[in-house]
C-alpha cells in the first residue's frame, strides 16, 4: 500500500478521541507579564491589545504569542495604558505590588568589581538602589526590596549586564 494511503494504528485513531484540553497552548509561567495582571494564565486570550497600547514599547509577544515585557528595551513607568487595552478580567489595578518578581545582582557587577558604577542607583526613579562602598575601596549594591517597584530601569542601564529581573520564585513555606 502507497504511504499516503497507510492507515492508521489503532492507537492513533483512538488518541485523536481523546479530549484536546492538554493540547491547548499555555503560557509560558516563566516569563515576566504585563504589570497588574493577576488573572493573566487563566484568562489571557493573546489578543495582543496591550503591545502597541505600551506607551514605552516593552510589551512584546512571545513564541506563544503571549504579551511579555523586555526590560532590556526600556523601563516599565506604570501607566496603566496596557491594563486599559485589555478587554479581558486579566488586570487587577489595585493589586499592590503591581507584580511579583525578584531582582538581583549578579558578580559581574562593576561596582562590585571595583570598578566605579553607578549606572543602575542614578537610573533608578524611587531611588531603591544604594552603592555603599565597602572596606577595601569596593562597593556593593544594596536594593532596598520595599522601595523597589520592579520597574526595569536598573536592568537597560546596567552596562554590565549584571541586574535581572525575573518571575519570582515559589518557595516552600517554613
Amino acid at each position: 500500500m502507497p504511504e499516503t494511503l497507510k492507515q492508521p494504528s489503532r492507537r492513533n485513531f483512538l488518541n485523536r478521541l481523546r479530549p484536546t484540553q492538554d493540547r491547548r497552548v499555555h503560557p509560558d509561567a516563566h516569563a515576566i507579564r504585563p504589570p497588574w495582571a493577576v488573572n493573566f494564565h487563566a484568562n489571557c486570550i493573546a489578543c495582543g491589545d496591550c503591545v502597541p497600547a505600551c506607551t514605552e514599547g516593552i510589551i512584546s509577544l512571545d513564541d506563544k504569542q503571549f504579551p511579555t515585557i523586555d526590560f532590556n528595551k526600556g523601563e516599565c513607568t506604570f501607566c496603566g495604558a496596557c491594563a486599559d487595552a485589555c478587554a479581558e478580567d486579566v488586570f487587577d489595578r489595585t493589586a499592590n505590588p503591581a507584580w511579583q518578581l525578584d531582582i538581583t545582582v549578579a558578580k559581574n557587577c562593576f561596582a562590585e568589581q571595583g570598578i566605579y558604577c553607578r549606572s543602575c542607583g542614578d537610573i533608578c526613579p524611587e531611588r531603591a538602589i544604594r552603592i555603599p562602598p565597602q572596606l577595601g575601596g569596593r562597593a556593593r549594591v544594596v536594593i532596598d526590596e520595599s522601595t523597589c517597584t520592579r520597574c526595569g530601569a536598573c536592568q537597560t542601564a546596567c552596562p554590565a549586564d549584571a541586574i535581572m529581573i525575573t518571575p519570582q520564585k515559589e518557595y516552600a513555606h517554613e
